[in-house]
């Protein structure tokens, strides 16, 4: 008996290793003051130019989006995915984020699948300007299905104290508006899952001509990030509050930011969800309050700014190569969302 024939390969996890390193090297920034295989990764905050740090942290996983990837054994956008998410988590609170950690853990590694897991972590990891600074591969035979594997992160950020958004300034008349996701970003998956598997019996690798691909394809669309397009305005404190869209959709996120003695009032027709959630709503018979608390619907960050000041936050957005849409206003409630 040896560890090897238990189920863990040691060797494989070195392989993996040797292979990610230069992939996690390339995301390095300034800060960072460890090498990958160290028991901790050094992380330097250079304070300079900053009043008042505050570090801003989240945590966050893909969900049953995994299922897809395993399904079309692609694997690339994954890590993608996993690090726009969690950028967004923190940049509603006025954070860029500083270094990124991943969690991957396994039944049985594969070093090539690991690879492109990292390649998709290292390639989001470089486009936000952030160091992937280590992370933890596990190797736990008999607990996943053979092929399948978890993947979680672990990201910090900072905003100075003046930066900050929180909502509390939110009054009623404020504006809402929304940018436009790429597609159902990383919630909903076991819903849309049934509704395209179980439901209509498609395979991945299924055509749907109204999506213009194929199921699979148009599932594993990477959810974006928005730190590009919204973090200027963060600077110009333009921004009141911002609500990132995902589990629980509209409906349950939106109050997440809302002040005592406020709602927000949605107008339904200010714009149109794109294909993918209009065929899942009409090919499921899925209830429209029940896509609009499951899916974001199109519409994946929610900006709150003052009346004053809406027509720059659109104007400053669409220079940025964005589709900013007016989708409401605050009004007086209950810590709700209103559907007109």
């Amino acid at each position: 008996m040896d560890y090897k024939t238990s189920g863990v390969d040691i060797d494989a996890g070195h392989e993996t290793v040797r292979r990610i390193k230069a992939l996690a090297k390339s995301t390095f920034t300034a800060g960072v003051l460890s090498d990958i295989g160290s028991f901790g990764g050094l992380f330097r905050l250079d304070t300079t130019g900053w009043k008042d740090p505050i570090l801003v942290s989240s945590a966050d996983g893909v969900g049953t989006k995994l299922k897809i990837a395993f399904m079309t054994n692609q694997h690339r956008t994954i890590g993608v995915d996993l690090v726009n998410h969690c950028v967004n988590d923190i940049l509603v609170q006025g954070a860029r984020p500083l270094f990124f950690l991943d969690y991957l853990a396994t039944g049985r590694l594969q070093p090539d699948v690991a690879e492109q897991i990292v390649a998709g972590l290292a390639r989001a990891c470089k486009d936000n300007g952030c160091a992937l600074l280590g992370g933890e591969t596990a190797e736990m035979p008999g607990f996943y299905q053979d092929g399948e594997y978890d993947l979680a992160g672990f990201i910090v950020g900072a905003v100075d104290g003046e930066q900050l958004v929180n909502g509390r300034s939110i009054a009623v008349g404020d504006v809402l508006i929304g940018l436009p996701s790429s597609g159902l970003h990383t919630n909903g998956y076991s819903l849309a899952r049934r509704i395209a598997f179980e439901h209509l019996g498609l395979s991945a690798d299924s055509l749907v001509e109204e999506l213009g691909g194929t199921i699979g394809e148009v599932l594993l669309t990477p959810h974006r990030s928005y730190l590009q397009a919204v973090y200027p305005l963060v600077v110009k404190g333009a921004i009141k509050a911002m609500a990132h869209i995902t589990g629980g959709g509209i409906t349950d996120n939106v109050p997440r930011i809302l002040p005592a003695g406020t709602a927000a009032r949605i107008k339904r027709d200010s714009w149109e969800p794109p294909a993918v959630f209009r065929w899942l709503q009409r090919v499921g018979d899925v209830p429209e309050a029940d896509m609009f608390r499951t899916f974001n619907m199109g519409v994946g960050l929610i900006i709150v700014c003052p009346p004053s000041l809406a027509e720059t936050v659109v104007g400053d957005l669409r220079t940025r190569q964005e589709s900013p849409m007016v989708i409401g206003e605050i009004t007086r409630g209950n810590r709700d969302v209103l559907y007109a």
